[in-house]
C-alpha cells in the first residue's frame, strides 16, 4: 500500500510503501520490479505498445532509495518523456507513478534483487567510499549512504552528484541534512550542467559535468577508494540509432564519468556501476 507520496522535484516523487512485513530481507542498492499490467488505466497503451513491439512489456524495475532498517520500503521515480528521435517508444509506467500515484493505492511489487551492493567486507577494502551519480541514479546510491553511515563506521564518503539545474537536485535537503550530521565521513559536491546561477549556490557547487579534473580534487586515494557509479548510459536504442546513421553512439553521464575516474587513476576493479538507459 502506498503509505505517502513525496515531491522531492517536479517531475520526481518518492513512494513510501508499506509492506506490513516486519523484517524486508534486502540490500541497500537492490531494486524491485513493477509489472505495468496491473494498472487498467494502461490496458490501451500496452497493447498498441505490444502490438508495435511484437512481444510482452516487460516489468519496470526501480532502485529503492530505503534502507534495510526502516520498516518501509521507498522508490524514487522520475518521470521519463518522449523526446522525438531520441527515444524510440513514449514511456509507459513511470508518467502514471509520478502523476496519479495516491495514498492508500496498492501495487504488486515483485523484489528485491540485483548486483549494485556494498561487498560484505567493504571496510577492509577501504575506508573511502566515492558515489559519482547523476539524475535519478542518485536513488541507489542513497540507500547505500544511509546504510553504511549507521553500520560502517570506517567510512568515509564523497558524493558527487550531477544534475542539469538546482531544482533538479533529488533529495537536495536531505543530503545537506546529512552532510551536517556526519561532517567528518561525509562530503557533498553537486555539479550542475546548465544552471546560470550555479556558482551561487554555495561552495561546494561546481558548474560544468563531472570532470577528471573534479575527481581529481575530490579523491586523493584512486587506488584505494571503492566507487560507486550509476547514472544514465547508452541504451539499446541508442546503439540502434547510431548504427543505422553509421556513427558511434554519443556517450551519456556513466560512459564519461568511467572515462574520468580512469584518467584519475581508479582502476577498473574498484567501479561498480548501474546504469540508467
Amino acid at each position: 500500500m502506498v503509505a505517502d507520496v513525496v515531491v522531492e522535484t517536479p517531475d520526481t516523487v518518492t513512494l513510501v510503501l508499506f509492506t506490513g512485513n516486519e523484517r524486508l530481507d534486502y540490500l541497500p542498492g537492490h531494486f524491485l520490479t513493477i509489472d505495468p499490467h496491473q494498472f487498467q488505466a494502461l490496458e490501451r497503451f500496452i497493447a498498441f505498445f505490444e502490438d508495435q513491439k511484437g512481444k510482452k512489456e516487460a516489468p519496470r524495475a526501480y532502485s529503492m532509495c530505503s534502507a534495510p532498517d526502516e520498516r518501509y520500503l521507498a522508490i524514487t521515480v522520475k518521470e521519463e518523456r518522449y523526446q522525438r528521435g531520441l527515444t524510440k517508444y513514449p514511456p509507459l509506467l513511470s508518467p502514471l507513478l509520478v502523476k496519479h500515484t495516491v495514498r492508500g493505492m496498492r501495487l504488486q511489487i515483485v523484489g528485491f534483487t540485483g548486483p549494485y551492493v556494498l561487498p560484505p567486507d567493504v571496510e577492509a577494502r577501504t575506508d573511502h567510499l566515492v558515489h559519482v551519480v547523476a539524475g535519478s541514479g542518485v536513488v541507489p546510491n542513497l540507500a547505500i549512504l544511509k546504510h553504511a553511515l549507521e553500520h560502517h563506521p570506517r567510512l568515509r564518503h564523497t558524493f558527487v552528484y550531477s544534475n542539469k539545474t538546482w531544482d533538479d537536485v533529488i533529495y537536495r535537503d536531505l543530503l545537506a541534512r546529512m552532510e551536517l550530521e556526519h561532517k567528518d565521513r561525509l562530503r557533498v559536491i553537486h555539479t550542475l550542467t546548465r544552471d546560470p546561477e550555479a556558482a551561487a549556490r554555495g561552495e561546494r557547487v561546481r558548474t560544468g559535468r563531472v570532470s577528471a579534473g573534479l575527481l581529481r580534487a575530490e579523491i586523493p586515494d584512486p587506488g584505494e577508494c571503492l566507487v560507486y557509479a550509476c547514472g544514465p548510459a547508452i541504451s539499446t536504442w541508442d546503439r540502434l540509432r547510431a548504427k543505422e546513421q553509421g556513427t558511434a553512439p554519443a556517450p551519456r553521464f556513466l560512459e564519461s564519468a568511467l572515462v574520468a575516474l580512469g584518467e584519475v587513476g581508479v582502476p577498473k576493479d574498484r567501479i561498480k556501476t548501474e546504469s540508467y538507459g
